[in-house]
């Protein structure tokens, strides 16, 4: 292991944005993947989401709403829903966006700005949540956004961190029940020609202090799930050369670890749903559900 020796508190993972070009035919796969959504939401600028929650973090699907009123990022502000319109624009539905747990904003800023990582103005948002039975709820979030560089460029990723104004309003035990026993997010995997090249802008983000190097790549373990950082080859091996039809030329976010409670139910949940599965490792692996790769394990 190697010490970064940066300041911060480490971050654990608290969301990924999958960004979609339809959002109804998006929650229809994964509902068939064996997932139970939480209703539909909308931002205040007309983004438009389904989220798929889990012990402690979440799959937020995205898609931009009817009429929705975009703002425009400036030189300092970072606009979440330009970033994903353009992301969708460029790359169809992926995963777009790796989010940070966060107990203090100003701290998250402070500590990006000492490790080097770009700082964009604060900001934040409130909205209503309305439950299946009509229960509104209100809902709040602080978002620090964040980037970095590696030597093939700046990868076409967000990242930022979000603090949660009223959990005990937006966390729902009954939105946790889910067919294929899913549980938590056991990591999150990005795939880089080098991974070295991106290792100490992750590692910032994350907060963390020491990351594990191997022949596949890197990994950070964080206070909840981990960041992998694999090699083309590595992501091959692990979930399939139909999940990477092509080498990246910088830095993609392509994968997501599924903790489930029992495989088997998993795997007749999905197979059900008309996804072909492949065995990896101690699970299996579904290679394309909305330009992601989904591996199932057991819980640990």
């Amino acid at each position: 292991m190697r010490d970064l020796h940066h300041s911060g508190t480490e971050r654990g993972i608290d969301h990924v944005v999958a960004a979609t070009l339809d959002l109804g035919l998006a929650a229809d796969g994964w509902s068939r993947a064996g997932f139970r959504l939480a209703p539909l939401a909308r931002h205040p600028w007309g983004t438009e989401n389904r989220l798929i929650q889990l012990a402690g973090s979440f799959v937020e699907i995205l898609g931009i709403g009817d009429g929705a009123a975009i703002p425009e990022p400036t030189a300092t502000a970072f606009s979440f829903g330009a970033f994903n319109r353009d992301f969708l624009a460029g790359h169809g539905d992926g995963l777009s966006m790796l989010v940070l747990e966060s107990k203090d904003a100003a701290a998250d800023r402070a500590a990006f700005a000492t490790a080097g990582l770009r700082t964009y103005d604060p900001f934040g948002f409130e909205r209503i949540a309305v439950s299946p039975e009509g229960e509104e709820r209100r809902v709040g979030f602080d978002l620090t956004f964040t980037g970095f560089s590696g030597a093939t460029g700046e990868p076409d990723l967000g990242f930022f961190t979000c603090r949660q104004r009223f959990p005990e309003n937006f966390w729902r035990s009954e939105y946790q029940d889910h067919p294929n026993t899913a549980q938590a997010l056991a990591a999150v995997v990005m795939v880089a020609p080098d991974p070295s090249d991106f290792h100490e802008g992750l590692a910032a983000f994350a907060g963390v202090r020491e990351f594990t190097a191997s022949s596949l790549g890197l990994e950070i373990v964080t206070p909840r799930g981990r960041i992998e950082l694999l090699t083309p080859a590595a992501y091959r091996w692990r979930h399939g050369a139909e999940a990477l039809p092509e080498d990246p030329k910088t830095l993609v976010f392509k994968g997501l670890r599924f903790a489930v409670a029992d495989l088997g139910r998993a795997a007749e949940q999905v197979i059900a749903g008309g996804y072909a599965v492949t065995d990896h490792a101690n699970g299996f692996v579904v290679a394309d559900l909305g330009g992601a790769s989904l591996a199932f394990e057991p819980a640990r």
